[in-house]
């Protein structure tokens, strides 16, 4: 498994304020998904992340399992990370542009407890293309 930060960007047509409230608020996380797997947030899950908080996601990769997250990162309107179990970490970081927002997503395996279950996921392939789907339907929620 490489140790590579797989990484892209997109501009949307918000302020990074509006994107960043969407992406706190873990309710929200499978309106943008792009991955399929994300199915619905915990019910004690917290209206609004923040540094450290904890976040329980419904999932299904086949079958359906439970994830709990932890946010890892937090700079407000800037930046969000989380990370599970597995250590490598989902991070969203946001650069106001004229008429919009540069959003970048990464999915960052250098902290990964798991690069074997990694590597046979073919997880950078599967998550570059799930990062790409997830910045469309971000763009498509704000058009």
């Amino acid at each position: 498994m490489s140790k590579t930060i797989i990484s892209r960007t997109a501009f949307v047509k918000a302020p990074p304020g509006v994107i960043f409230e969407l992406l706190a608020n873990p309710r929200r996380h499978g309106e943008i998904d792009g991955s399929g797997t994300v199915q619905s947030a915990r019910v004690n899950a917290p209206a609004r992340l923040s540094m450290g908080a904890t976040f329980g996601m419904d999932m299904k990769l086949g079958l359906p399992y439970r994830i709990t997250n932890t946010v890892v990162e937090f700079e407000e309107n800037k930046q969000i990370a989380w990370r599970h179990f597995g250590g490598h970490v989902w991070r969203y970081i946001l650069e106001p542009v004229e008429g919009g927002t540069q959003v970048t997503e990464q999915f960052d395996p250098t902290t990964s407890r798991m690069p074997i279950v990694l590597k046979l996921m073919n997880s950078e392939t599967n998550n570059a293309k799930a990062i790409e789907r997830t910045l469309d339907n971000l763009q498509e929620l704000f058009d």
